[in-house]
């Protein structure tokens, strides 16, 4: 465990039992949304891949338009 996790975990003991538990809540629904997005991307590379090709290609082709972010 790193040292800066260690003061956080020692931050965190002062509180009261209840905001330990909702600040314990929040880090596990934290950790396990990371893990899901890592889990969703690492999933989709196929995908995007495909999508990234076919973009490619269709601005090789000329079927793209330039940019502009002032008419968005």
């Amino acid at each position: 465990m790193t040292e800066s996790l260690e003061q956080a975990f020692a931050e965190a003991s002062k509180l009261s039992p209840k905001e330990q538990d909702a600040l314990a809540g929040w880090l596990l629904k934290e950790l396990e949304s990371e893990s899901r997005w890592g889990r969703l991307f690492s999933d989709s590379q196929a995908a995007l891949g495909k999508l990234a090709a076919e973009a490619i290609a269709e601005h090789r082709s000329g079927r793209t338009e330039e940019l502009d972010p002032g008419q968005i």
